[in-house]
């Protein structure tokens, strides 16, 4: 059994793999101030709320896009399991060609989704994860990783919409009872909401078209729930998605 980390700039999701079953999957808040102690509290509160024994894990492996937490959390797994995390990185084995002007710039968490979706998905492959940021990365049909786009995620646009407005409030992120609002809590839900999924469904129809052939399209991340269901494309949503790939780079390095 290993244990498998995805930190995010807002979230870090891990969870325990045992022969490619998933056996659980929990999200914690990504805090540079923590220290390593309050990661490996943290960790062993998981481990022990889901009754899984230390004892148990044989490895360990993170994928990570924020680098000051990268090592709390390595030095907190040593703490807590014993063990010495891989870190994931494009000069492993990862059994995919990044066909990038600087492969290593790519995000360890676009690698590790896009390395999940060619051994799960037929390709072409476009890839979402909507989370601080919503990514879209593309495989084409070689199982080539040929890049992608960034795109402010809807957390990140509302803050600054609310934050810049006078008379615009914080809202949640519910489903409107109608597209056209009638009052402005409506509005911003429609706004964010349908606004995100036409622009998911937007870029789909630009990337197909480019490549020349319709693709395969697969949706993660915390925020993917909320906007993939209001999508007039066929969209996989698949939340363990990066865990997945984790088990795979796992499986190729040790």
């Amino acid at each position: 059994m290993i244990l498998a980390l995805d930190i995010g700039n807002t979230n870090v999701v891990l969870g325990c793999i045992a022969d490619g079953e998933i056996l659980f999957t929990e999200r914690m808040a990504t805090d540079s101030g923590k220290t390593e102690l309050d990661y490996a509290i943290s960790l062993k509160m998981v481990l022990e709320l889901r009754e899984i024994k230390v004892s148990e894990i044989t490895g360990a492996i993170i994928g990570s896009v924020v680098p000051p937490v990268t090592s709390l959390m390595r030095e907190a797994i040593r703490k807590v399991t014993g063990q010495e995390a891989l870190v994931v990185n494009v000069d492993m084995n990862i059994g995919l060609e990044v066909l990038m002007d600087n492969p290593s710039s790519v995000g360890t968490d676009l690698i590790v989704g896009a390395v999940a979706g060619i051994n799960r998905y037929p390709v072409p492959l476009i890839l979402i994860d909507m989370g601080t940021a919503t990514t879209i990365c593309v495989v084409n049909e070689n199982k080539q990783y040929i890049g992608g786009m960034i795109l402010p995620g809807i957390g990140v646009s509302m803050n600054s919409l609310t934050s810049r407005t006078a008379q615009l409030p914080r809202i949640s992120l519910d489903p409107p009872k109608r597209l056209i609002g009638k009052n402005t809590v409506e509005c911003m839900q429609s706004g964010a909401l349908y606004g995100n999924a036409s622009c998911i469904d937007g870029m789909v129809d630009r990337i197909e078209e480019e490549l020349g052939q319709k693709a395969t399209v697969v949706a993660t991340g915390g925020l993917a729930r909320k906007i993939i269901p209001l999508c007039r494309h066929q969209i996989e949503l698949d939340d363990e998605l990066l865990l997945r790939g984790l088990w795979i780079i796992y499986k190729k390095n040790k």
